[in-house]
């Protein structure tokens, strides 16, 4: 239906079987507990899907977007939390490095990434820098060989487990957007802390952290592209990460209405299944309608990126649709449900709580809408 090749669909049911019998199991403990899954990362390492869009040079399977989009898609279907965790390191981390770091930095940091024995992270939020990224206040200073870092960062996935963070700083704050640069910091450079992890609404399990830099000396050789570039490299990162949270929505909105059906088909009021009352057969018709053109959206990003093409209206269209289908499908499913989807025995309770970030990270709905409307005007206007 959706195009896929036979080498697509062998991945995507490879995917489908691993997460239902090594994910779906555990997910509620790790939402109850917010135990970080490392045994089930590991798992995903060694059958190379934490490295799924790195080059084979490097350690990866060097895999396209779209199964990236799969790999997301599937695991978010059984937890979000996984999920999540996946699509940072794989798109925020690894993705920049390999696109627009040196040949020195991709030797060195892509392998244990690719690898899964090094979890990466992405850092360019701050607690007063979240939708004007420009106005960030972590400044990085040149002293000779090295520059100093001090600030601190906000909502950092795997902010306080990853070994390697791409993290932006202002080396001009006069320039705004021109003077941010990005760089490759280790976990254990001196004076980078990081406080306790959030305690969040959804998303248990994948930790989120304050990162706090004291006169953090980065080399020279770990500034990753260009002083001033780092802006556009965000802008680009994040594009291509909005494949991964448009994926990461279309997995929740899957299981949404996966639970819902079961539910509705078994559930019995008034001598019949409530499935069968139109009320019900309606809300599930829409939760389908909006996952099917979710799914179709989002594939076509990841195809425009595996085609090299402008990605920014491709994959902010996705991202928007997908998330607010997301937060649609949990919330039907859970009235679906009734009194028993607002607890947590049921799935519904958690997957209505996971489904609500994703129209905020990444650029919240309005962002996306934003970069729909600017390039709707920018072909109108010939810019």
């Amino acid at each position: 239906m959706y195009g896929l090749t036979e080498e697509e669909l062998m991945l995507q049911a490879a995917l489908r079987d691993f997460a239902r019998h090594e994910i779906a199991p555990r997910a509620a403990h790790i939402d109850e507990t917010e135990e970080f899954p490392w045994d089930i990362l590991k798992k995903m390492a060694q059958l190379g899907w934490m490295g799924i869009i790195v080059p084979r040079e490097y350690g990866g399977a060097g895999s396209s977007a779209l199964a990236y989009s799969m790999t997301v898609e599937e695991t978010a279907r059984a937890s979000a939390a996984v999920s999540l965790i996946l699509a940072a390191h794989a798109t925020l981390a690894c993705w920049p490095i390999m696109t627009f770091g040196t040949e020195a930095q991709k030797q060195r940091y892509l392998p244990p990434l690719a690898k899964g024995e090094v979890l990466g992270a992405y850092s360019l939020t701050e607690p007063n820098s979240g939708s004007d990224a420009a106005a960030m206040e972590t400044r990085a200073v040149r002293d000779g060989d090295d520059y100093v870092l001090n600030g601190r960062k906000a909502f950092v996935t795997n902010g306080d487990v990853a070994g390697t963070i791409v993290l932006f700083a202002s080396t001009d704050r006069e320039q705004r957007a021109r003077g941010i640069t990005a760089f490759i910091l280790e976990k254990s450079m001196a004076g980078l802390t990081h406080g306790i992890p959030l305690r969040k609404m959804g998303m248990h399990g994948s930790s989120t952290a304050e990162l706090v830099l004291e006169d953090v000396r980065v080399p020279v050789t770990n500034r990753l592209g260009e002083e001033g570039q780092g802006f556009r490299i965000a802008m680009q990162v994040l594009d291509v990460g909005r494949i991964g949270i448009a994926s990461q929505a279309l997995g929740i909105a899957q299981a949404a209405l996966d639970a819902a059906l079961e539910y509705a088909a078994h559930r019995e009021q008034f001598g019949k299944p409530i499935a069968d009352f139109q009320a019900v057969a309606w809300m599930l018709a829409d939760m389908q309608v909006r996952i099917h053109a979710s799914r179709l959206m989002t594939y076509t990003a990841a195809r425009v990126k595996d085609a090299g093409q402008p990605l920014g209206m491709a994959a902010s269209s996705a991202k928007l649709f997908a998330s607010e289908t997301a937060v649609f499908c949990s919330s039907k499913a859970v009235q679906i449900h009734g009194g028993y989807g607002y607890i947590k025995d049921f799935p519904v309770e958690r997957l209505y709580r996971d489904a609500k970030i994703t129209e905020i990270y990444e650029g919240t709905s309005e962002i996306q809408r934003l970069v729909i409307s600017r390039e709707l005007l920018r072909s109108v206007r010939g810019k």
